[in-house]
């Protein structure tokens, strides 16, 4: 089973209020060009949510935090 990561957990980890981290997805999300993974992985009326080490999760992290993500 894979592991999974979800954004209570990351706000928890990382000590960011879960509605503001939210609004920042929802940004990064709408901008497929910047965040491809992220923008694939999201599904409306869904969790947010990812698999542990994913291209998406990385992309979240930093939308959630104010930083680019890493490149591969």
């Amino acid at each position: 089973m894979t592991d999974i990561a979800t954004l209570k957990a990351i706000c928890d980890e990382l000590k960011i209020d879960p509605r503001e981290a939210r609004e920042r997805l929802r940004a990064a999300a709408r901008d497929a060009k910047a965040n491809p993974e992220l923008a694939k992985a999201r599904k409306p009326r869904t969790p947010w949510q990812w698999v542990k080490g994913s291209g998406a999760e990385k992309e979240a992290r930093a939308a959630i935090t104010g930083k680019t993500a890493p490149k591969k």
